[in-house]
């Protein structure tokens, strides 16, 4: 079963800065599929000046990973269009980011072109393909990816599959951190910064 659907929580970036390493695991530990100990070595890093910055962080964390936490990480993605999406097995934001292109309720050949393709990458690299799916035309878009992907090298299109779990952090993050200021109200900036 899916988890529940709760809208996220916009936090200024001053705020993250404040919270204790537990509230900020808890915070941004669904931003890597099943994944926390991204969000928990990136709040090292604390105070972050920007969005940008936390995102910056995490991506350090996920490049100076050793390769099996890599791997790990990669794993740890759901099958675009896969069973689990449809039974709504999958993250509430894995949910909502396949619903967008109706990757969780296809059918007939396009179904079956997926399922196909996702079995034979899946084969060939070790991990599930993965795509951030949000700035995608349509699911023909994905599969073309898919189709094209499955032919590079395999220490190639680890980096590839990395970089767009690093794009889906990125809208995850996003959706989690409000626009305001990166320093307090009434702050000097200094303790922020």
């Amino acid at each position: 079963m899916a988890e529940p659907e709760v809208p996220p929580v916009l936090r200024p970036i001053w705020a993250i800065n404040q919270m204790t390493a537990s509230e900020f695991a808890a915070v941004f530990a669904g931003v890597f599929e099943h994944t926390p100990w991204v969000a928990a070595k990136a709040a090292l890093e604390r105070p972050f000046p920007s969005k940008q910055a936390l995102l910056g962080a995490m991506a350090k964390a996920v490049a100076a990973a050793p390769e099996e936490d890599q791997l790990a990480l990669l794993r740890a993605h759901p099958t675009l269009g896969g069973e689990a999406a449809k039974r709504g097995e999958v993250t509430a934001s894995s949910q909502s980011e396949q619903a967008v292109l109706g990757l969780d309720h296809m059918d007939g050949d396009e179904d079956a072109a997926f399922a196909a393709m996702n079995v034979a990458y899946e084969r060939r690299f070790g991990f599930p393909f993965i795509i951030a799916v949000k700035g995608q035309r349509d699911r023909a878009a994905v599969l073309a990816a898919l189709t094209h992907r499955f032919d590079e090298p395999p220490d190639r299109e680890r980096q590839t599959a990395l970089a767009e779990v690093l794009k889906i952090a990125g809208f995850r993050v996003e959706a989690l951190i409000s626009e305001e200021p990166a320093v307090e109200p009434g702050s000097s900036g200094d303790a922020a910064l």
